[in-house]
């Protein structure tokens, strides 16, 4: 080794570390004088280079109180080094110590991201660890800059000219060797090496912004802070663009991956230069050239392009003749294990030319719908691929047998009960240490035999911990060959031997008697599975626990004699047992006499089953129910004597590693027991080797060859049995470089060996060929191709979800829909009725008659019907006010019809169709022409398209909010309706979400002590969402399944996340999966029904009577006047708080902005808080800048139907341009043809613009309910405050604060001022406290009294009217829950007057603390403590 640099060589080493897995020295060295970073990162290479090791540390330790300012730079660099973040953030930086603090004067901002990255903390440890002084480090100075402003925007400009001419001078590489033409494959179909990874073609660069030089592509994962210019390729996996403040720059963040890291690209340039960049999106590849540097506005460091190609990536194909077909293959719903989702793997099968793929989840056939609709994606492209659905069983042999091997004889006869301690766990690699035995006979203990034995290899300590068998004990004890002849001649001939989980003890022997050419001659019985049968209510079959339940003594556990004495009693006591119960004798009988045993209780293995037929189809649904409702523990498991009741339609294989098969080859068992259990499977699979390479890592195998040698068991015995042996991949991710996703998900759920992943991507025929080459090139091709293709094409093509539409039957319904609607058309609109609602109303019957959707309106008829009978309007929701025959039948209050008046008298109707008024509710005050009356005014022109489709066939949704207090009876009534056999809660499956994917990767780094860049951590978060967690039930979703139907006809069933204490049965598919072709009511519970009930109530005046046009109602959207108070008084230009859809502070805001008048405005208003990218940045700039109204932007989906019939357009062109908008799918499916009809029929420019931006549109008629119910309570709270506040309160008390509020207004003000100080600081109880104190000000301001709690007058939870105040009830006050606010209410109904504190607590038996609460706000004045009586 060279000699270090003179500064390093002055130092003296305290301490060193070496990790010898890593590879990693550090070494701590006292220096009598500074020394400069640059020497020391120099002497690091140098350690490296000499000791071969991957990385050096050196951790300086200098004099104490040697520390000066002008050493800041120094550290500066070692910050960076463990931090590339802060690359520029601390550059020009100055430094002083002040009052005991080190005060760094920052030049460029990037304050926050410092303090985010705790960069004043590691600083100061930093000096703590290297100087032994301690110091406070605060930052000033520029703390921020506007990376928005055009100061900032320009000096980043000179910068990067700056940059582009030095790195000019820098770039005169060797290109031509670098980048001249190279003879490259554009495919590859066997990756290895460096094409396992995803690479490019050069030569296939299209320029798109500057020149891209001369320069060869860099790994991402090199890009350092200083790299200056660099030259990488990258894949775009999101992009995110925005304009200046000024409009005049576009701002571009870009991030790409190659992965081996990510990174941002930053790219600043005027709007007119940007049309190039518009061929840039996901998924494209890229060559950039530019300039590393930090970005103050990211706080991280970004690629600067000076030029951009697009380029092409070298693709990935299955060139076989013959394709292989995949029988293994787990999605993203095998729960935080899979990461990738059917459709992807589906899309990649046949892109290769795979005719057949298998979808195959631990446990699970949640993948199946999205499998389906792949393959049908497919079709329709005029391709075609079998999905074979199947999944990854977790089998569980409840009929093991208690005795293997012939063996006659009596119960009471000669046994040898045995058992052995072991170097490990691994048949193949590890060796006994000790042999004990006993023989009984005729229920005695006759003799004992042990002997230590010499494994020939270390024991390890962990094992010497458990057993306490030493090296020094079993050194000079017999080998295994003479210990084993002692022990058969101990047993005799003929002997049954007794083992506790027999396969382990009789697996060592076993292997050991093959290696020195002896036999296990003898039957053996395992009292495991007698156990299973005999002791039911056991908690597990461990051997302690086995004693333990029987009262048997205390032994030396995993001592191999003491063991082998304590099973012989247990063998004693269970064939007692045995013969009380089953009468058994002889051995012989022993297997037919015990049952299963409990399969909670069984050690599952993996088992493969496809599904071959329909037949086959239904018992899987019905084992996947089962697995999940009767025999769950911790996973679904399936018990063979079930699936041999329902394994008709299915094909059996023996899976992985983890399957009962290999297992048993794994465990040495005899051929004969091989050729047993490999009988019970249809076909036999192996794996790569690499699979398995774990067993090689951990010890459990010698080498690969032995995992090589347990495949070609497995294909002899295929062989010998005639059965096909099939090779898979067992696929968890579709390439090699989606590993890292599998990696994060393992580390995050505490797997050690996250890191080392199993090749488990989905391979090519040559790369499976080639793996499989060790078996001979026609074995190999028969296992890859011939073999998989001939169970392919044994499987019929089916479908998992039925096609058509299965809706429940009532009979009669279509009649009776019928009649409702028109007898309720008439009794409102008169006969004849007007041509518009006869047109309409024929319309709509003639769409639900024909498709059969009378039965789903009459389900949802009765059940209105049910919850009015019972006091509790229903509010509907969705789009299912688009449909005048829901309004006429009672399902909704949205009249669709044009705005319009009616007579409630003479029935004269007069309709707007002209588009003057956007509802009806607007219509100006009106009598009846002919009769006088004053009109009713409703309608507000929603088309029926939007709910059934334009041509009426599309399932309706019908969604209905119920009362809060009646969804319970809601969904009684619904299994009244259609038997309780018949109805199941609608499932859902929670998946990875980004925030949490997120925090997984951060624990990575954490856990791992790395910082990733954070475009890197995007990407690697992004590949983990969508990845199955758990499952649930939908809050209100009802599932009916039609009569002469069963739910195994559509999916299978299980209890919502799999809680086997909860009654709830959910379908196993996420409802959204069978949503069209089974109902799926939607019941849910909702607080507004609930409190119109105590409205009602308190009122006397009927809800659906109160005016829908009441000016003062109309005024709270703007002005706070009709509630009496000033803005100020509420902190609010707006009487909203409370209001549902307008209270929260984003659509207060909206409120001020969009300044509506009317009511349809507010419907506009409504459906912009609700849309995506249909306010903010869109409408919201529209209004400010002047070029349009609340009336006129596009608020809801309906209104571009409505607004372009009105301008003449087509009505299926109309309905199609809605569509395309409303799913945010403008952009790619708005073609020039619809945009010149748009254009030719005076649609202006930002109509069109804006349709481009929308991402997801409300339905009006959804908009509507929401807004009639606010406009409903509006009325209540402008005319009936007291009766409003007590009603609102009592239905959404949760964040009430009775103690503040007793003192009034001031204590409640001031309660939200201290709320408002913390800011972000504040936790969510507190900002749910602040919005509950914003209404309770509110109403204080409007003059409500609040009168206290009282123990006589209070209820348990309603806020009572009591001449004209609002009495608290109980469970206002903190610390009381229901159960104790009902106590306290029922307390007083008996025993009279309360005499004292002891009195109220004995009567009501609540708790000290809520006694202490009630006291608090002085509900308990005049009470003595105690009942005790005085005569002094």
């Amino acid at each position: 080794m060279s000699r270090l640099p003179d500064p390093v060589c002055g130092g003296t080493v305290t301490a060193l570390q070496i990790d010898e897995k890593k590879r990693d020295i550090v070494v701590e060295a006292a220096f009598p004088s500074l020394v400069e970073r640059r020497a020391l990162f120099s002497a690091e290479k140098q350690i490296c280079s000499a000791l071969s090791v991957t990385s050096a540390t050196i951790c300086p330790k200098f004099q104490e109180g040697s520390f000066r300012p002008e050493y800041f730079p120094e550290l500066v660099q070692e910050l960076k080094r463990r931090d590339a973040s802060l690359n520029g953030s601390l550059k020009d930086a100055a430094v002083r110590e002040e009052n005991g603090k080190l005060v760094v004067t920052l030049a460029h901002g990037a304050h926050e991201m410092l303090l985010s990255r705790h960069v004043d903390k590691a600083l100061a440890r930093l000096i703590r660890e290297e100087f032994g002084v301690s110091y406070e480090v605060v930052f000033d100075g520029t703390l921020s800059i506007d990376p928005e402003s055009s100061v900032y925007i320009e000096k980043q400009k000179k910068e990067e000219e700056t940059l582009r001419r030095r790195a000019v001078v820098e770039e005169m590489e060797d290109y031509e060797s670098s980048m001249k033409p190279q003879k490259r494959n554009k495919t590859v179909s066997v990756r290895s090496g460096d094409s396992l990874m995803p690479s490019i073609l050069p030569e296939t660069a299209k320029p798109v912004y500057g020149r891209m030089g001369r320069a060869k592509p860099s790994p991402i994962s090199q890009v350092m802070p200083d790299s200056g210019s660099v030259t990488v390729w990258g894949e775009i996996f999101s992009m995110e663009e925005r304009m200046t403040r000024d409009k005049s720059k576009k701002i571009y963040s870009i991030n790409i991956t190659d992965y081996t890291g990510s990174i941002t690209l930053k790219l600043i340039e005027d709007v007119s230069q940007c049309r190039p960049l518009e061929a840039l999106h996901k998924g494209v590849t890229v060559l950039v050239r530019g300039e590393v540097s930090y970005d103050k506005y990211d706080h991280e460091i970004v690629l600067r392009p000076r030029a951009v190609s697009t380029v092409e990536q070298v693709q990935v194909v299955d060139d076989a003749e013959v394709k292989r077909v995949e029988l293994h293959l787990h999605t993203s719903m095998s729960a935080m294990d899979g990461v990738t989702p059917a459709g992807d793997l589906i899309e990649r099968a046949w892109k290769w030319g795979h005719h057949a793929v298998a979808v195959t989840d631990h446990g699970v056939a949640q993948a199946f719908p999205d499998a389906m609709n792949a393959a049908e994606k497919i079709k329709k492209k005029g391709g075609a691929i079998k999905v074979i659905y199947g999944l990854e069983a977790y089998f569980v042999n409840d009929m093991v047998p208690a005795l293997k091997g012939e063996a006659s004889g009596t119960l009471d006869g000669e046994f040898i009960s045995f058992d052995i301690e072991t170097t490990g766990l691994s048949p193949n690699k590890d060796r006994m240490t000790e042999i004990g035995a006993v023989r009984i006979k005729n229920g005695e203990i006759l003799d004992t035999f042990n002997t230590f034995v010499d494994p020939g290899m270390p024991i390890p300590a962990k094992i010497t911990e458990l057993t306490g068998i030493t090296d020094v004990m079993v050194r000079g004890a017999p080998p295994e060959e003479e210990a084993l002849a002692a022990f058969y001649r101990f047993c005799g001939e003929g002997t049954v031997l007794i083992a506790h989980n027999a396969e382990f003890d009789t697996s060592f022997m076993r292997m050991a008697a093959g290696r020195h050419g002896m036999e296990f001659p003898y039957a053996y019985i395992d009292t495991i599975p007698m156990c299973r049968s005999l002791l039911k209510d056991i908690k597990n079959y461990k051997l302690d626990t086995v004693a333990k339940y029987l009262k048997l003594d205390p032994f030396n556990h995993h001592r191999a004699s003491d063991d082998a004495t304590v099973l012989a009693k247990i063998f004693l006591a269970l064939i007692q047992r045995l013969k009380e119960d089953t009468g058994a004798n002889e051995i012989r009988d022993l297997n037919t006499s015990l049952a299963g045993g409990d399969p909670k209780k069984i050690r599952p293995y993996h088992q493969i089953i496809l599904v071959k037929n329909q037949t086959g189809l239904k018992n899987l649904y019905k084992l996947i129910s089962l697995s999940h409702l009767d025999y769950f523990f911790k996973k679904p498991r399936i018990p063979k004597s079930v699936l041999v009741k329902y394994r008709e339609g299915l094909i059996l294989g023996s899976a992985c590693e983890a399957g009962e098969l290999y297992r048993a080859v794994f465990n040495g068992q005899p051929w004969s027991d091989l050729c047993e259990i490999a009988s019970f499977y249809d076909y036999l699979e192996i794996q790569p080797i690499g699979n398995n390479q774990f067993m090689v890592r951990e010890g459990l195998v010698p080498n690969e060859e032995k995992l090589r040698e347990f495949n070609r068991t497995i294909v002899r015995l295929g062989e010998k049995l005639h059965k096909p042996v099939v090779a898979t991949c067992d696929v968890h991710f579709l390439d090699p470089k989606d590993a890292a996703y599998r990696k994060i998900l393992m580390a995050g759920q505490g797997y050690g060996d996250a890191d080392a992943q199993a090749p488990l991507y989905f391979r090519t025929t040559a790369e499976m060929l080639e793996e499989f080459s060790y078996l001979g090139k026609e074995k190999a091709y028969e296992v890859v191709v011939t073999n998989p293709n001939q169970i392919a094409g044994a499987v019929e093509e089916i479908r998992p979800i039925p096609e058509g539409v299965f809706p429940p039957f009532i009979d009669g319904a279509e009649e009776q829909l019928n009649s409702i609607t028109w007898k309720r058309a008439h009794e409102v609109y008169g006969d004849p009725l007007p041509d518009i609602v006869q047109k309409r109303l024929e319309r709509e019957l003639g769409s639900i008659n024909k498709h059969g959707f009378s039965v789903l309106y009459m389900t949802a008829q009765k059940l209105v019907a049910d919850s009015e009978a019972h006091g509790y309007l229903v509010g509907s929701r969705g789009s299912v006010g688009s449909s005048f025959v829901a309004n006429m039948s009672g399902i909704s209050e949205v009249n669709p019809l044009p705005p319009h008046y009616i007579c409630p008298n003479c029935k004269h109707s007069e309709f707007v169709t002209d588009g003057s008024y956007g509802s009806g509710f607007d219509l100006p005050p009106k009598k009846c022409p002919v009769c006088g009356t004053d009109y009713n005014r409703d309608g507000h022109t929603i088309p029926f398209e939007t709910f059934l489709g334009f041509d009426g066939d599309k399932t309706p949704d019908i969604d209905l909010n119920f009362s809060g207090e009646y969804q319970s009876d809601a969904h009684r009534y619904t299994e009244k309706l259609f038997g309780k056999d018949n109805v199941f809660k609608a499932g859902t499956i929670a998946t990875v979400a980004d925030k949490t994917a997120i925090g997984f990767v951060k624990k990575y780094e954490e856990e791992k002590g790395i910082v990733m860049h954070r475009a890197e951590e995007l990407r690697l978060a992004t590949g983990c969402t969508g990845v199955k967690r758990t499952t649930g039930q939908h809050p209100g979703g009802m599932v009916v399944v039609p009569r002469g139907k069963e739910i195994y006809d559509f999916c299978p069933v299980q209890h919502p996340a799999n809680d086997q204490s909860s009654d709830n049965i959910t379908t196993h598919f996420d409802f959204h999966s069978i949503h069209d072709t089974i109902c799926k009511l939607d019941e849910l519970g909702h607080d507004v029904p609930t409190i119109y009930r105590y409205l009602e109530d308190y009122t006397g005046i009927p809800v659906m009577k109160v005016s829908m046009s009441d000016p003062e109602v109309m005024s709270l959207f703007t002005s706070t006047k009709a509630l009496g108070v000033t803005p100020e008084d509420i902190d609010s230009p707006t009487g909203t708080f409370s209001l549902p859809e307008v209270g929260t502070n984003f659509v207060r805001q909206m409120l001020i902005d969009a300044q509506p008048k009317t009511f349809s405005d507010l419907l506009q208003v409504s459906g912009l808080s609700h849309g995506t990218d249909v306010w903010l940045g869109n409408a919201q700039d529209l209004i400010k800048n002047g070029t349009c109204t609340i009336s006129e932007v596009i608020g809801t989906r309906d209104s571009i139907m409505t607004y372009l019939l009105l301008k003449g357009l087509e009505p299926k062109m109309a309905f199609k341009i809605m569509e395309i908008t409303r799913k945010g799918k403008a952009p790619t499916l708005l073609t020039e043809e619809y945009i010149n009809a748009m254009k030719e029929h005076g649609v202006p420019q930002w109509y069109i613009d804006s349709c481009m931006k929308i991402k997801y549109m409300f339905p009006k008629a959804h908009a509507a309910a929401y807004m009639i119910s606010t406009l409903r309570l509006g009325w209540y709270k402008v005319h009936y405050p007291v009766e409003y506040y007590a009603a609102y309160f009592t239905v959404r008390s949760e964040d009430f604060d009775a103690a503040t509020v007793v003192k009034g207004r001031d204590a409640v003000r001031h309660r939200m001022n201290e709320i408002r100080m913390k800011g972000k600081e504040a936790s969510k109880k507190e900002e749910d406290e602040y919005a509950s104190f914003q209404i309770v000000n509110e109403m204080l301001a409007r003059g409500v009294e609040v009168l206290p709690i009282d123990l006589y007058q209070s209820d348990s939870r309603k806020f009572l009217v009591e001449e004209g105040k609002i009495r608290l009830p109980f469970s206002a006050l903190s610390g009381v829950g229901g159960a104790a606010a009902n106590s306290l209410a029922q307390a007083r109904e008996s025993g009279g007057p309360y005499i004292s504190i002891d009195d109220l607590q004995a009567r009501s038996k609540v708790s000290k603390s809520v006694i202490e609460s009630l006291q608090s706000v002085g509900a308990l004045q005049g009470l003595p403590e105690s009942s005790q009586m005085t005569f002094f």
